[in-house]
């Protein structure tokens, strides 16, 4: 699978809730710890979506995409800029999600490529992201010299209801 990331405007993202929240049900379905429990609730990943447009056109995030050879979104991941007067150089990277029909092809780095990028360009030098301790994105964050800075025990809970520890990383840029 060849992806080509994205980086949408808030327009985009609202035309194409319905691609991200499927990738988000995927996501879910599969034991993914990202904010939302099982069963997920009807509507519920199209109005998580719909809100993250609404923060793309309002400037407090940039949303970028995955999209598989047929154009379909397969993964989403977001760089929250709208951060306190104090911290106009950091960022929060946000909602890596890739449908399992496309994982282990590189979409995962792509995507963290891009936002990097993204975040070089807007000037913001200090990345903060979390994930499920020992998860497989978290290796992904290693192998681009993402810095692990702490685990938390039993921050969240998996889909299922089970507790999880949580790791934080920081990139410096």
């Amino acid at each position: 699978m060849t992806a080509t990331i994205r980086e949408l405007d808030g327009a985009e993202a609202l035309a194409r809730v319905d691609e991200m929240a499927d990738v988000l049900r995927d996501c879910v379905e599969g034991g993914a710890s990202v904010g939302f429990m099982l069963p997920l609730a009807p509507g519920r990943p199209e109005a998580f979506w719909r809100k993250v447009a609404a923060g793309v056109a309002a400037g407090e995030r940039h949303l970028f995409v995955a999209e598989d050879e047929a154009g379909r979104v397969c993964g989403t991941l977001s760089l929250v800029v709208d951060m306190p007067d104090n911290q106009p150089h950091r960022a929060d990277v946000a909602k890596m999600l890739v449908h399992r029909r496309a994982r282990r092809r590189g979409v995962a780095e792509a995507l963290l490529r891009a936002v990097e990028a993204k975040a070089g360009a807007l000037g913001r030098t200090t990345l903060v992201l979390d994930t499920v301790t020992g998860s497989d994105a978290s290796r992904v964050y290693e192998r681009l010299a993402w810095q692990k800075v702490g685990d938390i025990p039993d921050y969240a809970l998996m889909p299922d209801g089970a507790l999880c520890s949580t790791t934080y990383y920081v990139k410096r840029l």
